[in-house]
C-alpha cells in the first residue's frame, strides 16, 4: 500500500496566530487534531488573523499542523459579494498551487472556500475527501451557494468520498453517512458513570449550550421557563455560550423577571462544558435549520440528560426512541416537554438510558478509526499509525 504524507485541508474557518500557537473554533480544532494523527504533515488553507482569538477558539494540540493564509472573504453587503467574485481567480490559483503539493486534499463544506475547493480539487488531486457539516437535505431560505456545494459533491465530477451526517435516500455510493465528536473514550466513560447515577433535581435543571445567535432560538427556552413558572412548575435554566444575541437574551430575562431562574455562564472550555452536563437534567435545542449532526445533543445524551430538539436534519435519527422530538419548537411546546420530564420521570429515565447507550459509541477515538478505514478502503493507502 502506498504511504501518504501531506494533507491539505481547505476550510473557511478563521484561524488565529497568538502566542506562538494556532487557534480555531473549538469543535473544528479538535477534529483537525484527529486528522493530524493520521498524516505526518497537515497544512490548512484558510483565513488567518493575527492576535488574541475569541472565547470559542482553542489551540490545536498537535504540532504537525500549520496554516497557509487565504484571503478572507464573505459578508452580506453587495460590495462584499463583488470583492469575493473578483478574488475568485486569485483564490483558485493559490488553492491549486497548494493542492498540487499535497498527497491528499480534504475539502470542508459548506463555506466559500469549500465551494471553490470542491470545484477544482478533482482536476488537481487524485486522493480527495470532503466533509459536508451542514444539513444534507437542505432547509428553507438556504443560500444558492450552499445548494451548489451539495450538487458538486454529489456529482461525478467530485467522484470521491463525501462524509455527511446521516443516511439519505437516492445518494451516490461515494456519499457516506458519518458522525463527529469531541469526547475522548475516557470522557465517554465518565459520561456513562454520570448517566447511571443521574436523578432529576427540584427545580428541574435545564441546559442550553451553543453560540448565542438568533438562529439558535435560545429565547424560546427562556420563554418556556417563564411559562413553567406561571403553571407552578419549578425549573431553572443555565445558558452556556456567548455571541451577538447575549445582550438581547439578557433583556428578555429581565423583562420576564427571571433573573433568579436563568444564568448565563459565557463561553467555557470544552472540559468545563462537560461539567455542565453533569449539572443538568434536561437539554433543549430549539434551532430549526442547518443542524447537521449536533455534537452538543449527542454529548447531552451521553451524560443521561432528557434531550429535546426540533425535528430536522439528522435530529430525528438521533432522538427517535431516545428523547423528545419537537415539531416546531414554540415556547408552549418546549414548556410542555419540560413539564412531562418533571411529571413522568420514570418514562424519561427509560428514554435517557437508550440515549446514553446510543451516544456512547461516538468518541474522538472511534472517529479516528472510522476515518482511517474509510480512506484506506477507498484508496488503498497507508496512513500514519
Amino acid at each position: 500500500m502506498q504511504p501518504v504524507h501531506r494533507l491539505l485541508v481547505v476550510s473557511h474557518v478563521v484561524h488565529y496566530r497568538y502566542e506562538g500557537r494556532i487557534h480555531a473554533f473549538g469543535p473544528y480544532s479538535r477534529e483537525i487534531d484527529i486528522w493530524a494523527d493520521l498524516f505526518p504533515e497537515v497544512l490548512i488553507a484558510a483565513p488567518v488573523r493575527e492576535g488574541k482569538p475569541p472565547g470559542a477558539a482553542i489551540p490545536f494540540e498537535r504540532d504537525n499542523i500549520d496554516v497557509i493564509r487565504q484571503h478572507e472573504t464573505g459578508g452580506g453587503r453587495i460590495s462584499d459579494k463583488v470583492k469575493q467574485a473578483l478574488l475568485v481567480p486569485k483564490l483558485a490559483f493559490d488553492l491549486g498551487k497548494e493542492m498540487r503539493k499535497a498527497d491528499v486534499v480534504h475539502v470542508r463544506c459548506p463555506g466559500n472556500l469549500g465551494l471553490l475547493g470542491a470545484a477544482i480539487a478533482p482536476a488537481l488531486s487524485r486522493y480527495r475527501i470532503a466533509k459536508y457539516a451542514g444539513q444534507w437535505n437542505g432547509y428553507d431560505d438556504e443560500p444558492i451557494t450552499v445548494r451548489a456545494q451539495r450538487w458538486l459533491l454529489r456529482s461525478r465530477w467530485w467522484g470521491a468520498p463525501v462524509t455527511v451526517y446521516g443516511q439519505w435516500p437516492d445518494q451516490p455510493p461515494h456519499v457516506v453517512a458519518f458522525f463527529t465528536s469531541m469526547m475522548t473514550t475516557e470522557q465517554m466513560r465518565r459520561a456513562r458513570e454520570v448517566a447511571e447515577t443521574k436523578t432529576l433535581h427540584d427545580p428541574l435543571r435545564v441546559l442550553s449550550i451553543g453560540r448565542l445567535t438568533y438562529v439558535k432560538r435560545v429565547h424560546v427556552t427562556i420563554e418556556a421557563i417563564s411559562l413553567l413558572r406561571q403553571r407552578g412548575k419549578r425549573a431553572e435554566l443555565r445558558i452556556v455560550g456567548d455571541g451577538p444575541e447575549r445582550a438581547d437574551l439578557e433583556s428578555v430575562v429581565r423583562e420576564r423577571g427571571l433573573e433568579d431562574l436563568v444564568e448565563f455562564t459565557g463561553a467555557l472550555s470544552f472540559e468545563k462544558t462537560l461539567d455542565q452536563y453533569e449539572w443538568g437534567d434536561a437539554f433543549v435545542l430549539c434551532s430549526r435549520h442547518s443542524e447537521g449532526w449536533p455534537k452538543v445533543l449527542a454529548e447531552a445524551m451521553a451524560h443521561g440528560l432528557s434531550a429535546m430538539a426540533v425535528a430536522h436534519g439528522q435530529i430525528p435519527t438521533m432522538l427517535e426512541g431516545r428523547g423528545t422530538l419537537l415539531r416546531t419548537g414554540t415556547p408552549a411546546e418546549v414548556a410542555a416537554a419540560l413539564e412531562r420530564t418533571i411529571d413522568h420521570s420514570d418514562e424519561v429515565r427509560e428514554l435517557t438510558q437508550h440515549g446514553t447507550e446510543w451516544a456512547s459509541g461516538f468518541s474522538r477515538d472511534s472517529l479516528r478509526t472510522a476515518l482511517r478505514e474509510l480512506m484506506t478502503d477507498a484508496w488503498g493507502v497507508t496512513l500514519r499509525g
